[in-house]
């Protein structure tokens, strides 16, 4: 943790000191006031300094980042780089280069165990919470397109046997995906089933209402 102290005639003088040397703005600081200072007679005698003390604050996302640059260098994908676009509350950590295959895994699934330990670190330090996505090259918007597409096929296949159609586990922010896929179909209906990590989507044909024993879509 980086912190400085500052001397000057001042308070507000000696804070600016303290954040000059930090390099860092006043909200990405603690402030901590060590001696208010004394003005001395006819300001010349008994003068005693103002004194503070800077601590940089963590920024949960810069911290992210070197976790995540250290779990993919020990994983052996020399050469990636990451890219953090902040939204808000939403912050992509963007990977670029490396062994693209390596850090996604089958179906994303190294991919969604690195957001899940990222999310983690983010909000161990972040005062509010964080939503951190981890994406290689751009994977995750290719998968969705894959899961959309893979939602209409199976919708079609559930309305042409008048069965319903299981898709494997898959993670929550996918399954939404498929929901919202098929929310507007008018010939089935979504929902899931099981525990996570092993919860999956039943697409179903729309002959009644969902059983009471049905969960609702998640």
């Amino acid at each position: 943790m980086k912190e400085v102290i500052a001397a000057a005639q001042t308070v507000e003088e000696a804070v600016q000191l303290a954040l000059a040397q930090l390099g860092a703005p006043r909200e990405r600081a603690d402030i901590v006031v060590l001696d208010e200072g004394k003005r001395g007679w006819f300001g010349l005698f008994g003068n005693r300094p103002a004194v503070v003390k800077a601590v940089l604050k963590i920024d949960p996302v810069e911290e992210t980042v070197r976790f995540l640059q250290q779990v993919i260098a020990q994983m052996g994908a020399e050469g990636a780089s990451i890219e953090a676009v902040r939204r808000g509350k939403q912050v992509t950590l963007q990977v670029h280069g490396g062994l693209v295959g390596l850090l996604i895994g089958k179906h994303g699934q190294t991919l969604n165990a690195l957001q899940f330990l990222a999310q983690l670190v983010a909000n161990r330090h972040a005062d509010e919470y964080v939503s951190i996505v981890v994406d290689v090259e751009n994977y995750r918007e290719r998968r969705e397109k894959v899961l959309i597409e893979l939602a209409h096929k199976l919708a079609a296949r559930a309305v042409k046997t008048g069965k319903e159609v299981r898709l494997e586990p898959l993670p929550a922010h996918e399954r939404k995906i498929i929901h919202a896929a098929l929310a507007g179909n008018k010939h089935v209906l979504t929902y899931s089933v099981g525990v996570d990590p092993h919860r999956s989507i039943i697409v179903a044909p729309k002959t009644g209402q969902i059983s009471s024993k049905r969960e609702a879509p998640r």
